[in-house]
C-alpha cells in the first residue's frame, strides 16, 4: 500500500548541498515518514539510499511530476534557473503538473490537500517570481487555492548543510504566510538551526535577502584573503594574526569560519586543498546576482566589479578553477608582485 501523500515528502537534487541536506532531512523525519528522492545522478541515489537504510522508507521517483503526486511536500535544492524551470513548470514532468494530476486522480467534491512546494537553491529573482507566479495561477484556477510556493534560500555552505547548522531565508505570500511559514520551518529545522530560519517577507523577498548575503559574504572572502596575505607577506604568524582580528573590528565569518590561510583551521577548505566548499565559479555567479540586484534598484556600487575581476582572474588558471572561494588567498600569495610564501 502507496503512504499517504501526507505523510510523504519528496526532495529534489541532491548535489554538494542537496544530498547532507536530505540527508538529515531525512534522519529528522522519523521512520513513519517516507522521503522520495529524485537526482539526474544514479550514483547518488543509490548512495543516498545505502546510506540512510534504517532510518525510514526512502524512495527514487524520476521528475517534479512523481513527486508532486506522491507527496504533498516538495522541496528542491537546484542548481540554476534553467533546472528550476524544467523541475517546477515543464507541462509532461514538472511538479506543477503533477499537483494538477494528483488533484485529478482523487477527485471530489472538497478542495485537494494543500501541498507546499519549496526551492531551497540561489536562484535569479525574475525565476523565482515566474515559478510563483506560475503556482498561484495553477492553485487559483485548478487547485482551489490549495498549492503554495515559497523561496527557502540557504547559506552556510557545505559544512553548514553536513552539519545541519544552515540559515534559511524564507519568502512566502502574506496572505498565507501565518499558516505556511510554521509548516515550513517544521521541515527546515531539520536542515537548519531553528533561530536561523528567518521569513523575510513575501514570495522573493528570501531570495533577495540571500544575494545580498552573498554578495557581502564574496567580497569579505577577498578582503579577508588580501589582508592576511599581507601579515604573511610581512612574516607575521597567520593563526595569530587571525586571533588579533577575531577580537578587534576586522572580524568577519571569512576569518572566524573559514579562514583562507592553510592550517590555521582544521577542517575548513584551505587546510584539504580549498577542496569541498563554496566553488569560486558559484561565489562569482552569486556576486554578480547582487550586481543586477542593485542595478535594478538604483543601488550605487564600488567593490562588486574590482571583486568580479579577482575571480575571473583567478578562475583563468587551473590552479585554482573549481577551488572553494577562499582560494583567492593562494592566488594573491602566488601572484606576482611578491615571493610565494609556503
Amino acid at each position: 500500500m502507496a503512504p499517504s501523500p501526507a505523510d510523504t515528502i519528496a526532495f529534489i537534487g541532491l548535489g554538494v548541498m542537496g544530498y547532507p541536506m536530505a540527508k538529515n532531512l531525512r534522519a529528522g523525519l522519523g521512520p513513519d515518514k517516507t522521503l522520495l528522492v529524485c537526482d539526474v545522478n544514479a550514483d547518488a541515489l543509490a548512495r543516498f539510499q545505502s546510506e540512510t537504510a534504517g532510518q525510514g522508507p526512502v524512495h527514487v521517483v524520476q521528475n517534479g511530476f512523481e513527486a508532486a503526486q506522491a507527496a504533498n511536500t516538495v522541496i528542491t535544492m537546484l542548481p540554476g534557473s534553467d533546472a528550476v524551470k524544467a523541475v517546477y513548470l515543464d507541462a509532461q514532468t514538472g511538479i506543477l503538473a503533477g499537483a494538477v494530476a494528483a488533484a485529478a486522480a482523487t477527485a471530489t467534491a472538497s478542495p485537494p490537500s494543500p501541498k507546499l512546494i519549496m526551492e531551497c537553491g540561489t536562484i535569479e529573482n525574475d525565476t523565482i517570481l515566474a515559478v510563483a507566479s506560475a503556482t498561484a495561477t495553477t492553485s487559483t484556477t485548478q487547485l482551489k487555492n490549495t498549492l503554495t510556493f515559497v523561496d527557502a534560500p540557504v547559506s552556510g555552505g557545505p559544512m553548514g548543510a553536513q552539519a545541519g547548522t544552515l540559515t534559511f531565508m524564507v519568502g512566502c505570500a502574506p496572505s498565507v504566510s501565518a499558516q505556511i511559514f510554521p509548516i515550513a520551518k517544521a521541515y527546515l529545522t531539520h536542515m537548519g538551526l531553528a533561530d536561523g530560519i528567518f521569513l523575510c517577507g513575501a514570495v522573493g523577498a528570501g531570495t533577495a535577502f540571500k544575494i545580498i548575503n552573498n554578495y557581502l559574504s564574496a567580497i569579505t572572502s577577498l578582503a579577508a584573503s588580501e589582508a592576511l596575505n599581507i601579515g604573511v607577506k610581512a612574516g607575521l604568524d597567520p593563526a595569530l594574526l587571525t586571533d588579533v582580528i577575531n577580537a578587534s573590528g576586522g572580524q568577519c565569518w571569512v576569518t572566524s569560519k573559514s579562514n583562507p590561510v592553510p592550517g590555521v583551521q582544521a577542517n575548513v577548505p584551505s587546510s584539504r586543498g580549498y577542496e569541498g566548499g563554496f566553488r569560486i565559479e558559484l561565489c562569482a555567479k552569486v556576486l554578480g546576482m547582487g550586481s543586477r540586484l542593485a542595478r535594478d534598484v538604483g543601488a550605487r556600487t564600488v567593490l562588486d566589479q574590482p571583486t568580479l575581476g579577482a575571480f575571473k582572474e583567478a578562475m583563468a588558471d587551473e590552479r585554482y578553477r573549481g577551488k572553494d572561494a577562499r582560494v583567492v588567498y593562494k592566488w594573491l600569495n602566488e601572484s606576482e608582485g611578491g615571493k610565494a610564501e609556503k
